[in-house]
């Protein structure tokens, strides 16, 4: 049995403990400011005593494939190297960092974003194949805007190859691991998932095939960057949307295939996360985010990026039915990581509404023996496990190796000093699921909590000395 300030294994790297800070997304872009932008967002994780540092998705190419304003590109050697200060800062504190590599596909802003199509007419949307029939209605109503740019058998493995370069030139600059952004509808997902991947060549036509571009992913990082460790997120699309005639999907099932497979091609990590077909409020769930909806200030750059004031607020309807549909559920991938765990020997990594230290203690099958004796170097097996010999009472089995969150960092930037090595084993996050910090991104405005009884809440706690490491 574990605890959360065990060591872990992975892939021969071995983080201090089970606590990671999942991807999020940073809005630092590539200008002269990035560098210290990233190490203002992610060091104050590490100086907590987060184990693990994800930084959000960055992309691998120099145009095209951004999901949202902001992001960051890993495609110049000359800025990647730059980062090093980043990796440095994070290592002084005794964590690890990885970094999580995407490409946008059909998700990109050249899709949803009026005003980047209008500034970039020339961008076409890669696509793994031509749009599902249900995403084309959309287009012909306007709603998004399609000119997909289907993928070549030769253009996949170039694409491949970009995500080797890439993960070649972050290990360079002191980055400990490779996470690939593989659900939440990016490039990988779509390659994956039947309802995107009709193809007709090695890449498509089957389950085994749909899984050949993370197998040749996995390749061209290991020839350009080593063993390094790879973690890649895996979908299970069992919250398709209410629209008719979502047949193909990837099941539970498929997903759990799918996480065999990938430990077979030498993954070392898998996140399992449930999720729609489409970029919805299945990835992050929760309460309607109707501070930030309201917020003048932002109903410009609203504007600008829906398309005006009648799309804005088509949108704004959209996600208050998606908030009905997907309400709030503690540890919601929790099912999804308990099969898998149970059918892998690589670390599984939770996350997804994970926002107390006793279901994170629960998760990883230590609650009732935390603190209680349990050996704590990690072995030569990947998960690390420590075995406790002192416990007296049971534990149910662990649904994971690792715990993970993501929006709670908004709001509390130094949240593990409050976790890790607690006296209390009900302490809770202060971040309240509200997603007012999620929707400004779409205008390029940082990931912040912006709900006043959490700020004041932090404040208290701040003068309390709660994020204070001992």
């Amino acid at each position: 049995m574990a605890t959360l300030e065990d060591p872990i294994d992975i892939g021969g790297v071995t983080v201090p403990n089970r606590l990671y800070r999942a991807p999020l997304l940073e809005c630092a872009g590539n200008g002269p400011d990035a560098v210290d932008a990233l190490i203002d967002d992610l060091e104050p994780a590490a100086a907590s005593g987060v184990g693990l540092i994800c930084q959000g998705a960055t992309v691998v190419r120099g145009e095209g494939g951004c999901a949202a304003p902001g992001m960051t590109r890993v495609h110049d050697p000359e800025f990647v190297s730059r980062l090093s200060r980043l990796t440095d800062r994070i290592h002084e504190h005794g964590s690890r960092i990885f970094i999580q590599l995407e490409y946008g596909g059909l998700r990109s802003m050249e899709t949803w974003h009026a005003e980047y199509r209008t500034e970039n007419p020339d961008l076409e949307q890669l696509a793994v194949s031509r749009p599902p029939w249900q995403l084309r209605a959309l287009d012909r109503l306007g709603l998004l805007s399609f000119d997909p740019h289907v993928l070549s058998t030769d253009e996949v493995y170039e694409l491949a190859a970009d995500f080797g370069q890439a993960a070649a030139r972050c290990v360079e600059a002191g980055y400990d691991g490779i996470h690939l952004a593989g659900a939440n509808m990016g490039i990988i997902q779509q390659f994956l998932s039947p309802f995107y991947n009709r193809r007709e060549d090695e890449f498509g036509g089957s389950p085994e095939a749909r899984l050949e571009f993370l197998a040749l992913v996995h390749d061209e990082i290991r020839e350009r960057a080593g063993d390094v460790p790879l973690v890649t997120k895996v979908p299970a699309e069992t919250a398709a949307p209410p629209w008719p005639i979502v047949e193909r999907r990837l099941s539970l099932e498929d997903g759990i295939e799918i996480c065999r497979r990938l430990e077979r091609i030498g993954y070392d990590a898998v996140v399992p996360v449930t999720a729609s077909v489409v970029w919805d409020m299945s990835i992050v769930r929760g309460a309607y985010p109707d501070r930030a909806w309201e917020n003048e200030a932002m109903r410009a750059g609203y504007d600008a990026a829906f398309g005006g004031p009648a799309r804005r607020r088509l949108v704004a309807a959209a996600n208050w039915v998606q908030s009905l549909q997907y309400d709030f559920e503690s540890a919601w991938n929790e099912p999804f990581c308990r099969r898998v765990r149970d059918e892998v020997s690589i670390p599984v990594l939770a996350e997804g509404g994970i926002r107390e230290r006793e279901t994170m203690d629960r998760l990883l099958g230590g609650s009732s023996a935390r603190g209680t004796g349990s050996t704590r170097g990690a072995t030569s097996s990947g998960r690390g496990d420590s075995t406790d010999r002192t416990a007296t009472s049971q534990s149910e089995p662990p649904a994971c190796d690792m715990v993970g969150m993501a929006r709670p960092f908004y709001a509390e930037p130094k949240l593990g000093a409050r976790l890790l090595e607690s006296d209390s084993p009900v302490a809770r996050v202060l971040c309240e699921s509200c997603n007012n910090c999620t929707v400004p991104q779409v205008t390029g405005a940082p990931g912040i909590c912006r709900t006043p009884s959490v700020l004041r809440d932090r404040v208290e706690l701040e003068r309390a000395g709660a994020y204070e490491q001992d």
